[in-house]
């Protein structure tokens, strides 16, 4: 997949870019995060203004983008975070963008990596050492993975930040488990499922639990008041420079509206997220290292990748525990019966296709000029959409197989 990405992804990128004029200068996902952030600390600037948002342009795309070139991307490059994002990358405002750049790109390596052992601290899935290093390997080298490596994407940052909350929870850390969720609001629509569902598991043992939702508020709070301090009226600024991105991305489509268009999506979302709400209820008194606990968490990652706003393939990070959860019960879930069998099979040929296709296009650069295979670059992510949606449906199909379980054990 790396291979893929180095020698098919990117020549047949830049072939269609010189093709149409189109502009390409770091393409960083961080870059207009630190800008704004160096801007607002260094300089007092406004990072949601229109001259800092041209700025980004120039280091994003090579040059500012003009309205009357009809092949320039749609996406302005906005500042378009929370202004709080500015406290996680202070550190870095005095350094050069290309050291940030190289250092950030490992940091989400070394973070990806982890986050798969916290997931399996946070799930109680013991498994050998090797299994480690295979969940790890392709984690790591899995196209969503990769994808935000390259564009140095904070969706990444966020997964690993929710995976070393679940793994606090797990150790009876609420505390540290409640800050790491706050810091993990940089990209709120990631976060607004996972919160909401651990605020109604914290009512199921309140006098024990509570300190998680205390944490994650006092956190947040200072979090709001210290970007207040910064910028004085950030919150409708961020509210219309999000708005904007909506209007210029073409509307924040989810994988639910792409399938089944904007007006069901939404409403299968809305009842997708109620049905999670209403399970969360239920099972409030779940312990933390429970079988419902687990599939809880496996339900409400899968749902959050179903109805946030976005589709890039970099999000389906947040898919590790889901696929834990599965793999932890997948001789049980085969032998549930033939409807089971069905998406276990579709749900593993859907997560397998990416790298038999990634595979293959390297293949065919052994006997095809580069040009030919370098059009077939779509190939890998023919089931881009098919990936969460069948997660989803085998975590519902296998709910009473997974919450029957007893304790998990791995090879």
């Amino acid at each position: 997949m790396w291979f893929y990405t180095k020698w098919v992804l990117k020549p047949a990128q830049v072939a269609d870019a010189a093709a149409h004029d189109r502009p390409r200068g770091n393409l960083s996902d961080l870059y207009p995060r630190w800008l704004g952030a160096r801007e607002l600390l260094l300089h007092g600037c406004d990072p949601y203004g229109a001259d800092i948002t041209r700025e980004i342009q120039t280091g994003y795309y090579g040059r500012p983008l003009d309205a009357a070139r009809p092949n320039d991307p749609k996406d302005q490059q906005g500042f378009a975070y929370p202004v709080y994002v500015a406290f996680l990358l202070a550190p870095t405002v005095k350094l050069p963008f290309e050291l940030v750049q190289r250092g950030f790109f490992w940091l989400l390596v070394l973070v990806t990596a982890a986050s798969v052992l916290l997931w399996m601290r946070a799930l109680g899935w013991r498994v050998s050492f090797l299994s480690q290093c295979i969940w790890i390997a392709l984690t790591v080298g899995c196209f969503p993975a990769i994808q935000g490596f390259r564009l140095q994407q904070l969706t990444l940052l966020v997964a690993g930040l929710m995976a070393g909350a679940f793994g606090a929870l797990a150790a009876g850390n609420f505390v540290v488990a409640g800050i790491l969720l706050a810091m993990a609001a940089i990209k709120p629509q990631l976060v607004v499922l996972p919160v909401a569902v651990l605020g109604i598991w914290s009512l199921g043992n309140w006098r024990e639990r509570q300190r998680i939702v205390w944490s994650f508020a006092i956190t947040m709070l200072l979090m709001v008041l210290g970007g207040e301090a910064l910028l004085p009226g950030w919150i409708s600024r961020f509210r219309a420079a999000s708005a904007e991105y909506l209007r210029y991305t073409g509307g924040g489509k989810s994988v639910l509206d792409v399938e089944l268009s904007p007006v069901v999506g939404r409403i299968v979302a809305v009842l997708l997220a109620a049905l999670l709400i209403y399970v969360a209820w239920q099972l409030r008194r779940a312990a933390v290292r429970s079988a419902e606990f687990r599939w809880l968490v496996a339900f409400t990652m899968a749902t959050t990748l179903m109805v946030i706003p976005m589709f890039a393939p970099y999000n389906q990070v947040l898919l590790v525990p889901v696929f834990m959860v599965i793999a932890m019960e997948i001789g049980r879930l085969w032998a549930e019966g033939p409807v089971c069998r069905f998406f276990v099979v579709l749900t593993a040929a859907s997560v397998a296709w990416p790298w038999i296709a990634a595979a293959g296009l390297l293949s065919g650069l052994l006997f095809l000029p580069g040009v030919v295979v370098q059009k077939q670059w779509t190939a890998p992510l023919f089931t881009n959409f098919f990936i969460p949606t069948l997660s989803l449906g085998l975590v519902l199909i296998g709910r009473g197989v997974i919450t029957g379980g007893g304790e998990p054990h791995g090879g």
